[in-house]
């Protein structure tokens, strides 16, 4: 996946969960690929304003959503710690599309973790 966003495409997404043992690579892996299909999104469809943005960041959240229960048969789960990264990643998407006035809670209204 190439995007034009060079900030993007060098962050290390998800970064503190990799770093902790708790969190499974395999579905850490998962989750980064969500976060970069949204980023591959948001190039393919230019959103215009956040309307056109929360859309798309909250059929991400809603494949986050699908993944509690990878986490849990690995033995973990979308806790605090791990709310709080995924959070601050999309919110990091959102502010590198220039999208810098976005609502946090907006970005990931869909979840259920």
């Amino acid at each position: 996946m190439s995007l034009r966003n060079h900030e993007v495409a060098t962050h290390p997404f998800l970064k503190a969960l990799y770093a902790d043992d708790y969190y499974p690579g395999h579905v850490l892996d998962r989750g980064r690929e969500i976060l970069l299909r949204l980023c591959s999104r948001i190039e393919a469809e230019r959103p215009a304003g956040l309307p056109a943005l929360y859309p798309l960041t909250q059929a991400a959240t809603e494949e986050f959503n699908d993944l509690q229960s990878a986490f849990e048969e690995a033995g973990s789960e979308i806790e605090t710690v791990a709310r709080e990264a995924i959070a601050e990643d999309f919110w990091f998407v959102a502010r590198a599309y220039g999208f810098a006035d976005a609502d946090v809670e907006e970005l990931i209204a869909t979840r259920d973790w």
